[in-house]
């Protein structure tokens, strides 16, 4: 009823677009469907002078399923706004580590860098303390073997036959300047954020890299500033206390010739001024960060490859997933062999600290059955690849053109789809990534001088014994192709009346 109200009002691209944009902020996922399937072309849609999508009003509150469905309707996820913000940078700012896990398997840019101060998603999450959309960010980067971590602590890739690693990248992102040079451990260390700042280290964050004076950002520290720097000014000292255990510099000078101790004492930070004073002689072990998931980069490449949504109704002959008792298992735990359905190993690496491992290599997931680690998962036996879905109008139908014969299009009696041909399919100008199938329909005839609508007669489809089921398809198509094709109101009012009377009786029209 919500999707005929909506056709029935005429509403015009912009105030469909603000009812867009207030069911993507507001969560309403009925409304949104409703209007992607009135017009796909919503989607790009964006508001005035700040220039934000649906999809970035969807990511900013965390509404996840707003988010898949706007990148079904075919959206860019790259879209910027004003400021050069793209919707995976405000999931993170935000720390909707759902979103962002939604918008890593859509293979969102994680480098886009924003227009203000050149910020890149990294660097919101490290500001504000999102540690769970750090380790999302980096899923591509991480591989799933066992010697992960150590491989990750010694800063270089000893071990060649690790393809799929490569270290000098990962240190890349983690390290990339913000304008001013300042790096997401920076930010991370200034607003005292443990987690966070000690997940980056993990991963190979440097704590000798330094601010530049590059006249765009106001430094109140001063250019030449290190890690450490910064978390003397935010006044930290469990964050001081990390760095200087990596390796941080006590005696570093920056531009004006202050040490961390002399930018403590300038922020009256004075409870850091036994921590900062001397280099401690007995350094106490860092335990490695919860938040590291080796295993998600597997499990990553197995949902791009195989999806990670089916929610079709689940075989009585096979064993539903323990988790969720839902889905059919398509995963296996690597050494304990434990199987789940991929969504539910996706959310056990997103959303779970590997504190909790009872035994396993570091940077481990415990399976929630028997706590074992797991590393790494693979796909189950039967677990086939993601057919890509053909876009399609909502006009319900698939048309193909065929070759093979000449097509008579005065008098067609003719398939939507003749198995005979090589077909090749319309790609329609609007998508809901519905799976079409090429099956043969009943035969009918149609007149096409007189269907769908031309300017001197009423739509007309020679009467045909056909279902119910047929009709009402093809009565969508032809509601359409009315509404298109007519302005006069009266004439479109007696049209669609004997569409409903065909639809009832298969006579009428």
């Amino acid at each position: 009823m919500k999707f005929l109200s909506i056709m029935g009002n005429s509403l015009g691209c912009s105030a469909s677009g603000e009812r867009l944009v207030s069911a993507a902020r507001d969560g309403d996922i009925q409304e949104a469907k409703a209007l992607l399937e009135y017009n796909p072309r919503l989607a790009r849609y964006s508001t005035f002078g700040v220039r934000n999508s649906p999809l970035h009003y969807s990511a900013a509150q965390g509404h996840h399923e707003i988010v898949s469905l706007l990148l079904e309707s075919g959206i860019d996820i790259n879209l910027r706004n004003y400021r050069g913000q793209t919707a995976l940078m405000q999931a993170c700012q935000h720390g909707h580590w759902e979103v962002v896990l939604t918008l890593m398997l859509f293979k969102a840019n994680i480098h886009r860098a924003d227009y203000l101060n050149g910020g890149t998603a990294l660097h919101l999450a490290a500001l504000n303390g999102h540690s769970r959309c750090i380790r999302l960010l980096l899923a591509d980067y991480i591989p799933s073997i066992a010697d992960c971590w150590e491989i990750l602590s010694k800063g270089s890739k000893d071990n060649e036959s690790i393809s799929e690693f490569d270290g000098s990248a990962l240190r890349n992102v983690i390290n990339r300047p913000a304008d001013g040079g300042i790096t997401a451990l920076h930010m991370a260390a200034l607003n005292g954020h443990v987690e966070s700042v000690l997940l980056l280290l993990d991963l190979g964050a440097s704590v000798y890299e330094v601010t530049v004076e590059d006249g765009t950002t106001i430094d109140l520290i001063g250019a030449g500033s290190t890690a450490l720097h910064y978390a003397a000014c935010g006044g930290n000292p469990q964050c001081c206390q990390i760095l200087i255990a990596r390796g941080a510099n006590l005696t570093a000078e920056n531009a004006n010739g202050w040490t961390p101790s002399m930018v403590a004492r300038s922020w009256h930070r004075n409870e850091l001024e036994e921590i900062l004073s001397s280099q401690p002689g007995n350094q106490s072990q860092i335990c490695p960060s919860s938040y590291l998931s080796i295993p998600f980069m597997s499990i990553v490449k197995i949902a791009r490859e195989c999806g990670w949504r089916n929610n079709d109704s689940l075989p009585t002959c096979e064993d539903a997933c323990v988790v969720c008792l839902e889905r059919k298992c398509t995963v296996a735990a690597e050494g304990c062999r434990h199987e789940f359905c991929t969504r539910c190993a996706l959310y056990l690496c997103s959303a779970i600290c590997t504190s909790t491992v009872a035994q396993g290599p570091t940077g481990s997931v415990a399976c929630p059955l028997c706590r074992h680690g797991i590393v790494s998962f693979v796909k189950l036996p039967g677990t086939k690849p993601l057919v890509k879905a053909i876009a399609r109008t909502s006009l319900s139908l698939s048309f193909c053109t065929c070759s093979g014969e000449e097509q008579d299009f005065t008098s067609m009696k003719t398939l939507l789809c003749k198995p005979d041909f090589q077909c090749t399919r319309i790609s329609p100008l609007s998508s809901s990534f519905r799976s079409l199938s090429c099956r043969k329909f009943p035969s009918m005839n149609f007149n096409a001088s007189r269907c769908m609508g031309t300017s001197d007669t009423s739509p007309s489809l020679v009467p045909c014994t056909i279902d119910r089921n047929l009709r009402e398809c093809l009565v969508r198509c032809s509601r359409s192709r009315i509404r298109q094709s007519t302005s006069n109101t009266e004439r479109r009012r007696s049209w669609l009346s004997a569409l409903n009377q065909y639809v009832t009786t298969g006579t009428g029209c």
